[in-house]
């Protein structure tokens, strides 16, 4: 399985080296602009910035992803860190402008690189960093460096040498609720799903779930190497929870997080079952890919850019479960 989800990995990050290629040779006006970045109130104390849906380049800084931020008497909680260090200090730019109170703690909802190399920044201003302990294997793999090393030169000149992998400082591994200047926060762990650490962050008081990526909105998630099964698993989870308000890791907030809950869920289930048939039927990828009906889907942000990738690394796991 390992080697696997090592074939699957390599496969992921050569396309999404040769989709993002054109980053690097991005003209310096491009390099020089800055994407638009605004906190949104979702309620008093209770914000996030919305990335584009876009791939990560030079152009966009790597602003893909969203982030949150809570204010409460004794500090501010970041949920997730963006994609670069730029990213980082401009959304501290945005917390400065609703309060003036430190960063206390930052939350990471899983270590992809949209979400996590901004941390240093905040690493700097004596934050505690608070992540899922199954991170650490990948902080220390070839994977993360090959990754790094990768960025380095896709998304120069806001992820460069300086840039490095930062740590937690306190790692969990089970349901962890915070209180935190008076504001309670459940930690619920919910991989191996998109990633093997991912964390949502549920607030029952204001009824507010920062999902991280186990949900996307108005675009197409990236799957990658990912345990669809658990991940399914895991958004009918979340729908257990109580909530009001539900910001993904990508896209726009929603109001009706059961809908947008069940949409990610949709789209897992479509690509299980299609490459699942394929697979069991011995068709080849290429064949599959093209028969089937992706009308449901076509129109979403970045299907170009990710579903044959997604449609492809789900043939491979359902190809493995098959044998």
């Amino acid at each position: 399985m390992k080697t696997l989800l090592r074939h699957l990995w390599l496969t992921g990050l050569t396309l999404w080296i040769g989709v993002n290629t054109w980053a690097v040779e991005a003209p310096v006006d491009k390099l020089q602009s800055k994407p638009l970045m605004q906190a949104r109130r979702v309620m008093p104390n209770v914000y996030y910035v919305q990335g584009l849906s876009e791939m990560g380049s030079s152009a966009n800084q790597n602003f893909i992803s969203n982030a949150g931020f809570i204010v409460t008497p004794q500090g501010v909680v970041v949920i997730d860190a963006l994609g670069s260090p730029e990213l980082a200090r401009r959304l501290l730019a945005e917390i400065s402008k609703v309060t003036r109170q430190p960063i206390h703690t930052v939350i990471v909802t899983h270590y992809h690189a949209d979400h996590i190399y901004g941390l240093q920044v905040f690493k700097d201003l004596g934050a505690r960093i608070v992540a899922h302990e199954a991170a650490r294997d990948y902080l220390t793999s070839d994977t993360a460096q090959l990754r790094l090393q990768a960025s380095r030169q896709d998304l120069w000149p806001w992820v460069d040498e300086k840039t490095h992998l930062v740590p937690a400082d306190e790692w969990i591994h089970g349901t962890q609720a915070l209180v935190i200047g008076g504001v309670h926060l459940l930690l619920q762990p919910v991989g191996p799903s998109h990633t093997a650490e991912d964390l949502v962050v549920y607030l029952p008081q204001q009824k507010v779930l920062f999902a991280g990526d186990l949900v996307f909105r108005n675009r197409i998630p990236y799957v990658g190497q990912a345990d669809s099964q658990h991940w399914m698993e895991a958004i009918r989870r979340l729908q257990k929870f109580d909530t009001r308000w539900m910001v993904p890791g990508h896209g726009p907030i929603s109001q009706e997080p059961q809908t947008d809950m069940r949409l990610t869920l949709d789209y897992l289930h479509y690509l299980r079952s299609s490459m699942a048939r394929a697979a069991h039927d011995m068709e080849p990828f290429e064949e599959a890919y093209q028969k089937t009906d992706w009308s449901r889907f076509e129109k979403m942000p970045l299907f170009k850019s990710a579903n044959r990738m997604n449609a492809y690394n789900t043939y491979l796991l359902m190809e493995h479960d098959a044998k």
